[in-house]
């Protein structure tokens, strides 16, 4: 069967092999295997931390988080009673359906609805729907947030929120690069003052390494993205995710994380497609929906120009 579900795990297995396996708790894809036209097997895509929590008690250092409504530490009115990222990561949703099993891939559809805790929280009326699929050399997730709230007042009651696909890409972190961000602003979470984290830099890098400490938000970023490294990589594709935040703690800040592993820093770079500077909005009875589509690169493709 190409969709199973078993101990509050949802495993998708394409008919040339890839594969993908998510948790409803968080709606978290913990696992992406596929190979290359060159290479078929299908190997893992994704780092999960060997020390990760998978059961329910706190949210999986790994693969792939949801966040919503807050990225970062809240920072909007209605989001204030919330912990940092928000709670889309660490809900247990709903499986709702199969939305499509054919030789061209096959996907799910987990769904979020306020809870009673979430209520406690954030008392805005809205639901979330998050489709995961599965092709061959590629995985997708489309985030759809509607704003239930059925007002016809004046200014409308809008829902303003922020999202992020939080991708951990298995890859050497002191070899990767990240395309192409030169040029692009971005803001710094590094620096150690609130006013140097708040002021606006210019990526001068033609590929963008995290062989330091890097936590670094870019604006209005493109849309499009290589993640490469010496014999692989993938791309990244994105709709209505203005922003992508790349990530990687090193040892400085990885070693103080009490769910990575060991030297897990140096497997993985996140790179994060998100619609985090500044807030969107979703009018009464509206959906916005965010997509990002991850392939993977078949031919070593590098810049030289560093």
């Amino acid at each position: 069967m190409p969709v199973k579900q078993a101990s509050g795990r949802v495993t998708l297995t394409h008919a040339k092999g890839s594969s993908v396996e998510l948790l409803l708790y968080g709606a978290t894809v913990v696992s992406w295997k596929a190979g290359t036209i060159t290479e078929p097997q299908p190997i893992e895509r994704l780092f999960v931390s060997s020390k990760a929590a998978v059961d329910g008690s706190k949210p999986v250092r790994g693969g792939i988080p949801v966040i919503f409504p807050c990225f970062g530490p809240p920072s909007h009115p209605e989001h204030m009673k919330l912990a940092q990222h928000g709670f889309a990561r660490n809900e247990v949703w709903k499986f709702d359906s199969i939305v499509m099993d054919n030789d061209q891939g096959v996907s799910v559809r987990l769904t979020l609805e306020p809870t009673a805790g979430i209520t406690a929280r954030y008392d805005k009326p809205f639901h979330l729907a998050y489709v995961v699929t599965l092709a061959e050399h590629q995985i997708s997730t489309d985030l759809h947030v509607t704003n239930t709230s059925t007002s016809t007042a004046y200014p409308p009651d809008n829902l303003e929120f922020q999202a992020l696909f939080h991708n951990y890409i298995r890859a050497p972190a002191n070899d990767v690069l990240v395309f192409p961000l030169q040029n692009k602003s971005y803001f710094d979470k590094t620096e150690a003052s609130e006013e140097a984290r708040n002021k606006s830099k210019v990526e001068a890098r033609a590929g963008v390494d995290v062989r330091q400490f890097t936590d670094s938000v870019y604006e209005d970023a493109g849309g499009k993205y290589e993640v490469t490294w010496p014999g692989g990589g993938v791309e990244i594709t994105v709709r209505e995710l203005k922003d992508v935040v790349i990530w990687n703690p090193q040892q400085a800040a990885g070693a103080k994380m009490g769910d990575m592993e060991d030297g897990g820093w140096e497997r993985y770079v996140c790179v994060e497609p998100g619609h985090v500077r500044g807030f969107a909005k979703v009018e009464p009875g509206k959906t916005w929906i965010g997509q990002q589509v991850i392939s993977v690169i078949h031919h070593e493709r590098r810049i030289n120009q560093l």
